[in-house]
């Protein structure tokens, strides 16, 4: 059984209580913390941090929590606690960013499209506030264009697993030939190839209409990628780990 490293313990302990104030005090914890697009009244400076302590579900944190404990201890025992927290929040905030870039392009590009076409800021709120618009919009517009529009203002998101997939491939990048299991393929699978299947899954399904659940894949790439390119800095640095305070 691998041991549980301090941090991972308290970052165990830390996403458990958000989520049983969640599941005690309802919606208005949830919207507090979970992150919503940056032109929503409902966001709120902090959500790029507190959403990545927040969860759906049980199996939602359940998934997440495993993962963590799985990868994130073998990173913390070679880094010590500072330099993982470091690289754990600097993950979950790129996967933030890279959400919050989507949604900003799929508002944007209908906005300026309604405008456009002669349609002011109240059509506008009414659409995105509402979800109702005058029908003479769709000789224009799709009804998928206008949804996306609808959706990417009012979505939220919550969950370590931008983080999460920033651990991933750091430990990929570290003990490649680690041998790991997918769900559904009874035979080891070495880090090297599993964690990058994984990365690529989630850039069809961003890109694709299909859809296996209400997953921020983008958030999945964006922790990957804030991962990757803090991994590449610091071999290239040649990074001195006595610079943290273990």
């Amino acid at each position: 059984m691998r041991r549980v490293t301090e941090t991972i313990k308290h970052l165990l302990i830390i996403n458990g209580i958000f989520f049983l104030a969640t599941n005690l005090f309802g919606r208005g914890i949830y919207d507090l913390f979970a992150l919503h697009y940056f032109e929503n009244s409902r966001f709120e400076i902090w959500q790029p941090l507190t959403h990545m302590f927040m969860h759906g579900s049980l199996n939602h944190i359940l998934f997440n929590m495993f993962g963590l404990y799985m990868f994130g201890s073998p990173l913390e025992s070679l880094w010590g606690k500072n330099k993982f927290i470091f690289f754990y929040i600097s993950a979950g905030l790129g996967a933030a960013a890279l959400q919050l870039l989507i949604y900003y392009f799929q508002y944007t590009t209908v906005y300026n499209d309604l405008l456009a076409l002669g349609y002011g800021q109240d059509a506008v709120n009414t659409l995105v506030t509402e979800g109702s618009y005058n029908r003479a919009i769709l000789e224009s517009l799709s009804e998928k264009q206008l949804s996306g529009m609808y959706q990417a203002f009012n979505s939220s998101m919550v969950g370590a697993s931008g983080a999460l997939y920033g651990v991933l491939v750091a430990f990929a990048m570290l003990f490649p030939n680690s041998e790991l299991y997918l769900m559904f393929i009874p035979f080891p699978v070495k880090a090297k190839y599993l964690i990058p299947f994984m990365i690529l899954g989630d850039l069809f399904f961003g890109f694709s209409s299909f859809s296996i659940g209400p997953i921020a894949h983008f958030a999945h790439l964006g922790g990957a990628i804030s991962g990757f390119l803090i991994m590449r800095y610091w071999k290239r640095q040649q990074f001195n780990d006595n610079r943290w305070d273990r």
